[in-house]
């Protein structure tokens, strides 16, 4: 008997919805929804627009038979689904309320059926469970974009590892990967303000300041790697978010730097599921 499971990503910006089905391990045919989002709106509409987006993968299907499982950004209190984002510019209307709770009521299924999982855990979930991991069981996952999303897999379970304020060079972790440090580093370099990485490679690409940002992220990125692998000692690495659609600028000088400092050369992959990793990450979720 298959064994379907609704499933969610929620971001900055968007909510992407589907059902998976765990047996196929893929979503379901015509169940993928996907909807942007203001972060910066009430709590009811953003309750509302999630609610909306879950509804439309379940055509066909009795949400009230169905679990439901949502990968999402931190700070939060998972088990309870109360958030705690604060000061990030996203959801702040949402600050100590208990979305579950919201959330259910106006699903009309039980509270109970609905569980809050960490995001970046589900992307190396994701990937391990039928991505560019599969088959490890000891493996660290970074998702690289508006944020640096850090979790590790020890033994099939998925945690997120909260690295991303990890002292590190001048300040933390995030300030040196991320798209705000391209941007920053790129103003600075050429007095030019560009949108995000993409904007980088679309408008840029060959251009010395160009070269050097990349050239600097990419030992900035082995540096931290290296840092990782130290607390956890995994056996591959996967790189997911915007940024790693950018890798063919920084994978292979981010390896080379890596083996360097710790000679030896680690697996350090891409994503092959892209934003549908935290989505099947989420629903095989236990």
């Amino acid at each position: 008997m298959e064994k379907i499971i609704l499933s969610a990503d929620i971001g900055g910006s968007h909510i992407t919805a589907a059902l998976i089905d765990l047996e196929k391990k893929q979503e379901v045919k015509d169940s993928w929804s996907r909807s942007k989002l203001d972060s910066q709106a009430s709590a009811a509409d953003i309750i509302e627009a999630w609610a909306q987006t879950l509804e439309n993968s379940c055509k066909g299907y009795d949400m009230t038979s169905l679990k439901v499982n949502i990968a999402m950004p931190g700070p939060m209190n998972y088990g309870k689904g109360i958030s705690k984002i604060k000061d990030q510019g996203k959801y702040e209307a949402l600050y100590n309320l208990n979305i579950k709770a919201l959330l259910a009521n106006r699903l009309g299924i039980k509270p109970s059926a609905i569980h809050f999982i960490n995001d970046a855990a589900c992307f190396l979930r994701g990937e391990v469970f039928s991505g560019s991991l599969e088959g490890y069981d000891h493996a660290i996952g970074l998702t690289l974009g508006t944020g640096l999303g850090t979790s590790y897999l020890v033994n099939g379970k998925a945690v997120d590892s909260g690295l991303w304020c990890m002292p590190f060079l001048k300040g933390i972790a995030e300030d040196y990967i991320s798209t705000r440090w391209f941007i920053n580093r790129f103003a600075e370099l050429s007095g030019i303000t560009i949108k995000d990485v993409k904007d980088l490679i679309d408008n840029h690409a060959g251009t010395p300041h160009f070269n050097a940002v990349f050239s600097e992220f990419s030992l900035n990125l082995a540096n931290f790697i290296h840092k990782f692998i130290r607390k956890k000692m995994p056996l591959a690495v996967v790189l997911g978010g915007n940024i790693a659609h950018a890798d063919a600028h920084f994978i292979e000088n981010t390896r080379r730097h890596l083996a360097t400092l710790m000679g030896y050369s680690l697996p350090i992959k891409k994503s092959v599921l892209g934003e549908k990793a935290a989505l099947l990450g989420a629903g095989s979720a236990n």
